[in-house]
């Protein structure tokens, strides 16, 4: 348990300070002075002023933070070039983005790391049949794992989704031309399949687990490339489905609904223990996901997110007239109680979670229902 925990702490950390390092950086680009990088949150520990930047380690070891001049209000700021809230509109939006692009752009570093060693699925033209639900047709009529599907109701088909697709439109019973038999002496058939109704998300399935990729191992000098362009595919792919997975969120509370599948700090704790146990490369593909997720939150427009204050921003480039920072700061403060209480209530849940399915495996399994 204290090497989960410790293990936990690191990963927050990675996520949190990559984000801080990403504002961090345009800021001073921007010639915005930085009046503190943290390491973990106050009290301080330790402090060594570099520049005009004093670089401090805090007792908290969650993440870190930035201080920027005059971020917030006019109070303190000594020198006005180099306060936040004196840059134009540009800068001071392109420093509110630049947490979310860092933390973009370590979830492809992550994923390319991963498909590095991983290899990369690619499509083979072939469409096999790698496993076969009991209770259905298929394990009636002769289909055995290993088989190959040519086509569907007349339709050749070359990828797995060209009969996920078909079979989505067209319910009912389904004729299937496969190859079958030993690789050397294979034989054409033609089996009839039946779909049936799942309940859980409306869809027809004929019991069937179909592939039509493989994993290619590309040279090791090929490899950084390849990992980056599927790095990239992943993290756009991430992106859409957690972009979806808040607009349910949003449509159940909307209807009255307790949202489901939705966890906290316990939960990405239970998450990351349990990816742990897959070894590194597990770890690493799961901090690329934590990162896209923490990189799609932030940019939320909501009050106390990098997203509510570019919000503000944008708010000020139509009407042309800044908003109060008083009046910015207490929208934050409001934001930033809604939150902390949504934080509480989710991780309330987590908790009654863990008690109810008997430990992490349980619980995470809970979350995909």
């Amino acid at each position: 348990m204290i090497v989960s925990i410790l293990i936990f702490i690191v990963v927050l950390s990675v996520l949190i300070l990559v984000h801080e390092f990403g504002h961090f950086i345009v800021a001073k680009k921007s010639g915005i002075m930085v009046e503190e990088f943290g390491l973990g949150l106050p009290p301080r520990i330790w402090g060594k002023k570099i520049g005009e930047t004093l670089y401090s380690i805090n007792w908290l070891p969650f993440g870190g933070f930035n201080k920027l001049h005059g971020e917030q209000d006019e109070e303190g700021i000594t020198d006005l070039d180099k306060s936040f809230l004196h840059k134009n509109k540009k800068v001071r939006a392109l420093v509110v983005v630049a947490g979310v692009i860092m933390n973009f752009l370590l979830a492809i570093v992550c994923f390319a790391v991963v498909y590095s060693f991983w290899g990369v699925p690619r499509e083979t033209g072939k469409v096999m049949v790698v496993d076969i639900s009991q209770d259905s047709s298929a394990s009636t009529v002769g289909v055995i794992a290993g088989d190959q599907v040519l086509s569907v109701d007349g339709k050749a088909v070359k990828k797995s989704d060209d009969i996920t697709s078909h079979i989505t439109i067209h319910a009912g019973s389904h004729n299937l031309v496969i190859l079958t038999g030993p690789t050397a002496n294979r034989v054409q058939k033609t089996v009839v399949l039946d779909t049936k109704l799942n309940p859980t998300d409306g869809k027809y399935y004929m019991g069937l687990v179909l592939s039509s990729q493989e994993i290619y191992y590309a040279p090791v000098w090929q490899r950084p490339f390849y990992g980056i362009y599927y790095g990239f595919k992943d993290a756009i792919y991430w992106g859409g489905t957690i972009v979806t997975g808040l607009g349910g969120i949003a449509t159940d509370l909307f209807k009255g609904h307790i949202p489901q599948g939705i966890s906290g700090p316990i939960g990405v704790f239970a998450v990351t223990t349990e990816a742990t146990k897959g070894g590194v490369l597990n770890l690493i593909d799961l901090v690329g996901v934590l990162s896209v997720n923490l990189a799609i939150l932030n940019i939320f427009p909501f009050p106390a997110l990098d997203g509510g204050r570019l919000l503000f921003i944008g708010i000020e480039a139509v009407t042309r007239k800044k908003i109060s920072n008083k009046v910015e700061a207490t929208i934050d403060s409001i934001g930033f109680m809604i939150l902390l209480a949504l934080i509480l209530l989710i991780s309330i849940g987590d908790i009654r979670r863990l008690i109810v399915y008997k430990g992490i495996t349980g619980f995470i399994n809970s979350l995909s229902k």
